[in-house]
């Protein structure tokens, strides 16, 4: 096989809960003749929605974390959403125990910055951090008022805890559907303005450099807004962002004849925009690769796509997909995904980055690219199916997830 980190072609051996590399195996080990195979890092999800409590229709965190591990997770961040939501202490606990009986990789929680993610007031920031929360966020909601967002930033920098923004301004995308463009004009579908997310990404980061504290932008989906994150940056501020897989992979042109799979927020822009995250993603101005995962029910996504809710998921699909739209046409290193989506989003969090070398613990994923990944609504294992790759054919497929002393996935 060979090590996505190097390219280096190797023999390895997984024994004990111990990655060994070079050895020799004892007598009786189950072979496997992995040629053409690709060994990386567990990935790691810094942005799903689980939707336990509260609308477990669409997904639990036991169900949310099975899909994690047939797409090649073995760690995930639940996003804070629920009903009720998580703004305090005792709900981060209620969820990580959840987690710990239900779920078979780690799943963090990160909880609300304002109380029921109303954006009136702050939320109880260190209990959830005592508690266990890895993040702050209203996530999909921005926070409006930016002096409540300057305080939650100054007293984050004090817990040293993560603030992450969903950088939007409501009262220029409010009613939109789709990116404000070509598209939208054609299907007569109102528009959601670029510069609606720009002016909240230049807004957020002004203020976290004003109180000298680290934040992180959500869902960066245009170019001007990639300028001005890579400026900041230049410029010495603490600032890191992501992109999510949909946004690298498609445009508005695919909105197609008002495909609801396709509706997201932010929405998805256009080639353009899509060749800037992608060149963002490559000289480090996006830190991260996170999915978004936003589960919802068939009743819901079968809306007309003027009411349908916003959102898609990607679990399940997101190293395929990358691999087949990125990775092959060798448009995205290997080496720079494992970067983006395996080690950053742990780096940020500050938890142990898994590595692929001899004599280190055992987290990892074999990925197989000479073969397909088919999802059908019978072998779906989110509880949602609202993604555009249902009934498609991906090129690649993740058929072995190690964790610890454990094998939690093996298709081989």
């Amino acid at each position: 096989m060979t090590l996505a980190t190097t390219g280096e072609a190797v023999d390895v051996l997984l024994e004990n809960g111990v990655l060994r590399i070079g050895v020799e195996p004892p007598a009786g080990t189950r072979e496997i003749d992995a040629a053409g195979r690709v060994l990386l890092p567990g990935l790691f999800d810094l942005h799903c929605h689980l939707r336990e409590p509260g609308r477990e229709d669409s997904e639990t965190i036991a169900s949310g974390a099975d899909a994690a591990v047939h797409g090649g997770f073995t760690g995930i961040v639940a996003m804070p959403d629920t009903n009720p939501p998580v703004d305090n202490g005792g709900m981060v606990q209620s969820l990580l125990d959840i987690a710990a009986k239900s779920a078979r990789i780690p799943v963090h929680v990160a909880g609300s910055l304002s109380r029921r993610r109303e954006g009136l007031e702050l939320a109880e920031m260190e209990d959830m951090r005592g508690r266990g929360a890895v993040m702050l966020t209203d996530d999909p909601e921005p926070v409006n008022n930016p002096q409540l967002l300057r305080r939650a930033l100054q007293y984050a920098r004090d817990l040293d805890i993560l603030i992450a923004s969903h950088c939007d301004t409501r009262e220029l995308s409010h009613g939109g559907a789709m990116h404000d463009g070509a598209v939208s004009y054609q299907l007569g579908l109102p528009g959601i303005p670029a510069c609606a997310e720009e002016i909240g990404i230049a807004r957020d980061i002004r203020l976290a450099v004003s109180c000298r504290s680290r934040i992180h932008i959500r869902n960066v989906t245009t170019a001007r807004g990639v300028e001005t994150i890579r400026r900041y940056k230049s410029e010495g501020a603490a600032v890191s962002a992501e992109v999510t897989p949909h946004h690298l992979i498609f445009t508005e042109e695919d909105v197609g004849d008002y495909d609801t799979a396709f509706k997201v927020k932010p929405p998805l822009r256009t080639r353009a925009d899509r060749d800037a995250l992608l060149a963002g993603l490559l000289d480090g101005t996006l830190d991260v690769i996170a999915t978004d995962h936003t589960p919802h029910t068939d009743f819901e996504k079968m809306r007309d796509f003027g009411s349908a809710p916003f959102g898609m998921t990607g679990l399940e699909t997101a190293l395929p997909a990358i691999y087949e739209s990125l990775v092959a046409p060798g448009s995205l290193p290997w080496s720079v995904l494992v970067d983006r989506f395996c080690l950053a989003p742990r780096r940020l969090l500050g938890l142990p980055e898994p590595v692929l070398a001899d004599g280190a613990p055992l987290n990892a994923v074999l990925f197989n690219p000479l073969t397909v990944t088919e999802l059908t609504r019978e072998n779906v294992r989110s509880r949602a199916r609202n993604t555009p790759y249902l009934g498609r054919r991906l090129a690649g497929r993740v058929e072995l997830v190690a964790l610890g002393g454990e094998f939690l996935l093996d298709r081989i």
